[in-house]
């Protein structure tokens, strides 16, 4: 969905730019591990169909908050029509638009940031702040300081996380529930994968999921490993070319977690076992570089469905 709150895609990076990404960005053959050799599986309809509330989810966070707070928001609020809106925030520029809600089909808190186009991620990813840095101790309690993310990405999802927990707390006495999933796509991804962190470690007797689209790497491989051994049923859905999950390079010490779903040229999905998988079929191995992608591939479609509001 082309709007005004989300323009069209247009890669505007000066050529030393170009030249970092080309060269940080790359996927190292060094990697070809184990992951590669796993067997790739494509998903069933049904599968593929259970991701569909989540994907619309994902995109209304593109949505105004003064429409999401009382889910007016138009198709993609309409498409989740059980969901019974709790809190909502952001103002679009110095922080994202986000909601948190209850869905009543799905049993389930439901926390959603909003993204961005891709110069603009690309610029938070290469900009200053794109360093590697443990985790803020006052919001990840116990986390290892060896695990480390994104600077930029931790700033941004430290803003907003005591207010969502407060929401999440609030959605949770009201619906009597302890299920929670994060969602997001693109930036809205990065943030909600550190929120399902954060609110794992805040409230440890929920079960907390995350399920993204459009996922640049966010973290280093302590914090991969954390992610997979706390997230089993983690997933981040990538659309064919989409370069955006390519970044930032693992040169620089960046990996994904496991559980990534890609969609092919075809429009098959598959399954793509273990973290960074170099199978031609995943996204490591499709776009080495971001030169192989395709821009237009970030916004979608995931099933029929653009990001955007």
């Amino acid at each position: 969905m082309y709007t005004e709150s989300h323009p069209t895609f247009t890669l505007r990076l000066e050529y030393r730019t170009y030249k970092y990404l080309t060269s940080a960005f790359a996927s190292p053959t060094a990697r070809a591990g184990i992951e590669a050799r796993a067997a790739i599986t494509a998903l069933s309809a049904a599968q593929i169909k259970a991701y569909k509330p989540y994907t619309y989810y994902a995109s209304t966070a593109y949505c105004s908050p003064s429409t999401t707070i009382n889910w007016s928001c138009g198709t993609n609020c309409q498409a989740n029509p059980g969901f019974v809106p709790v809190a909502s925030g952001g103002d679009g520029n110095s922080i994202q638009y986000w909601f948190v809600g209850y869905d009543t089909t799905l049993k389930s808190v439901i926390v959603s940031h909003q993204g961005t186009d891709v110069t603009e991620i690309l610029s938070v990813i290469t900009d200053t702040e794109f360093a590697l840095e443990t985790m803020d101790s006052t919001l990840f309690t116990g986390v290892s300081s060896s695990v480390k993310v994104h600077d930029g990405f931790g700033k941004e999802q430290a803003k907003t996380a005591t207010t969502v927990l407060s929401a999440v707390k609030t959605t949770m006495s009201t619906h009597s529930t302890s299920t929670i999933t994060t969602t997001g796509h693109s930036l809205g991804a990065a943030l909600s994968l550190l929120d399902a962190l954060y609110l794992s470690i805040q409230l440890p007797s929920t079960s907390v999921n995350f399920i993204g689209y459009g996922l640049p790497r966010v973290g280093n491989q302590a914090f991969a490993n954390l992610m997979d051994s706390k997230f089993p049923n983690l997933a981040h859905i990538n659309n064919k070319e989409d370069m955006v999950p390519i970044v930032p390079g693992e040169l620089l010490g960046y990996v994904h977690p496991s559980g990534e779903k890609h969609i092919l040229d075809n429009s098959t999905w598959v399954a793509c076992p273990g973290q960074d998988n170099d199978n031609k079929e995943c996204s490591t191995g499709d776009v080495p570089t971001i030169f192989n992608g395709d821009v237009d591939d970030h916004i979608g479609p995931y099933d029929g469905v653009e990001m955007g509001c």
